[in-house]
């Protein structure tokens, strides 16, 4: 880490405290809009691997299991347009994330999005929207407060909530 550590969720608990509740209130909207929770997890897992968040990918990853998601979609992720093994819904979500994460737009992400909102309905498009730009967020507030990987242990199996914050979506 270039910068030395500020524990920003610490540090200002009112605006951790508000990005929890967006956090909150984005998955209760998606889960309205009819989006799975492993949807959104796989959204969130690759939104933490295109911003390098250690904290959240392990958070993710675990949760995404929880959901339901296969360890083989997992394991493919970062080449899941070549895959092949993702639903119409799964690769709409992430083709919003991935936008939302780079923030490039170029003609040929015009028409993945546009072909994106193509396979979802107005509420669950926008959802995936809010669903990204806050996953984002805590991306960047855990890799700027050097939120650590701890180690589990075989009695804290993987499906067992770390010690670290908790989070809704993040």
């Amino acid at each position: 880490m270039l910068w030395p550590v500020f524990i920003r969720d610490k540090s200002d608990p009112g605006s951790w405290r508000a990005l929890n509740g967006l956090a909150l209130k984005v998955s209760t909207v998606a889960e309205a809009a009819g989006l799975t929770r492993a949807v959104v997890e796989l959204v969130s897992v690759r939104i933490s691997q295109l911003n390098g968040c250690a904290y959240c990918l392990d958070l993710h990853d675990r949760l995404a299991r929880e959901a339901g998601v296969g360890a083989q979609q997992l394991a493919v992720l970062p080449a899941w347009r070549e895959a092949g093994i993702f639903t119409a819904v799964e690769r709409a979500a992430l083709t919003i994330g991935e936008a939302a994460t780079a923030l490039h737009h170029d003609r040929n992400l015009s028409s993945e999005l546009a072909a994106a909102h193509a396979a979802l309905t107005d509420a669950q498009f926008s959802a995936l929207q809010w669903c990204a730009i806050t996953m984002n967020a805590f991306n960047r507030v855990s890799v700027l407060s050097g939120h650590p990987v701890r180690p589990r242990t075989a009695a804290s199996h993987s499906t067992q909530p770390t010690t670290a914050p908790q989070r809704v979506l993040s």
